[in-house]
């Protein structure tokens, strides 16, 4: 039996020339349901498709036999589907708080960021900007984003967790400029809403609002996302701007031990995220634009990621159990912002 990967897309996908290939799998793998100890399939996040075609072909090859399919969109519509029905034995998500929805529903054990190094977060990145080439704008940081002539493109923070990490860093921004005065970050946060003139579901699509819509000025997602971007249409239509201080933006992985056990896939699926943190697996994350924790590949990946401050949801903002009922939860403080607009 020789393995495969396909794909099961519930986002937008973009009509990039690569996506022949992805489609190509889509066609190839059938139906995306585990069912076997040897098929695996993978929920994971909106922009993480290109990754996870090279991860699986990796994986695939050193696993004769083995099966893995992948499943995209914005991870709190994943994690909502899994709970419905999409029975994934594994998740790579982008944001903790989608695994913990999971805990929360009895699909992902308590103690999940022990399984694995470095909290379960095998790679990293943060909110980035991508202008237009020459920098039209003179965009340089989160403050240009407040003025009246940018507009700016991110995602849905209610249903995407790449826009609630850029939601997070504008407002670790506003706090640090403003000290802590609730009501100018409040303030500054809505103004970035206000200047933004359509919120997709996906960072995918905010992708191909921004690229193939030329709609907006700036636009925020993942650095990954961005050098995937430039790699793609080149260095003469679009530049990567780092802003002076953003948000550690964790890629946590688990099990989803109900329907690992119900498919008896869990050591495929164990097996599948360690490879993940091996160096050829942190090699062709560092490739797609993802900063890694393997010594020897961060190394020879140095010169490709420039220096930022990082903070993080604990430094800034208590945790993401904190950060989750202020912020995220009905009637919170996006909910305030968001309704504004």
């Amino acid at each position: 039996m020789s393995g495969h990967i396909g794909i099961l897309s519930n986002g937008v996908p973009m009509k990039r020339l690569f996506f022949v290939g992805v489609a190509l799998a889509t066609l190839l793998s059938g139906p995306a349901s585990a069912q076997s100890p040897d098929k695996l399939l993978n929920a994971s996040y909106d922009i993480a498709r290109e990754l996870f075609v090279q991860i699986n072909e990796a994986f695939v090859a050193a696993h004769p036999g083995v099966t893995v399919d992948q499943s995209h969109a914005g991870t709190s519509k994943q994690a909502r589907a899994i709970v419905e029905g999409l029975e994934a034995d594994v998740v790579t998500f982008n944001q903790v708080t989608d695994i913990d929805f999971l805990v929360k529903n009895g699909f992902v054990s308590e103690d999940w960021q022990a399984d694995f190094p470095n909290a379960s977060s095998p790679f990293y990145s943060l909110p980035s900007f991508l202008v237009r080439a020459g920098n039209p704008k003179n965009i340089k940081d989160w403050d240009d984003l407040v003025r009246d002539d940018v507009k700016v493109i991110f995602p849905n923070p209610k249903t995407s967790g790449n826009a609630r990490y850029t939601y997070l860093a504008a407002t670790a921004y506003a706090k640090e400029a403003f000290n802590n005065d609730d009501a100018k970050v409040k303030e500054f946060v809505t103004k970035i809403f206000d200047n933004v003139p359509v919120f997709d579901t996906g960072g995918r699509a905010a992708t191909t609002t921004f690229v193939e819509r030329g709609i907006g000025d700036v636009l925020i997602t993942f650095e990954a996302e961005t050098s995937s971007i430039r790699n793609e249409f080149g260095d003469d239509k679009y530049e990567s701007v780092v802003p002076s201080v953003s948000l550690l933006a964790e890629f946590p992985v688990a099990i989803v031990d109900k329907v690992a056990d119900k498919h008896g896939t869990r050591d495929l699926a164990k097996t599948y995220i360690e490879f993940l943190y091996t160096p050829e697996g942190q090699k062709i994350a560092a490739e797609r634009g993802h900063r890694v924790h393997e010594p020897s590949v961060a190394a020879e990946f140095k010169d490709q990621f420039p220096d930022v401050r990082l903070v993080t949801v604990d430094e800034v903002f208590g945790g993401w159990e904190k950060t989750q009922k202020e912020h995220f939860a009905s009637g919170g403080l996006l909910d305030q912002i968001y309704g504004s607009r």
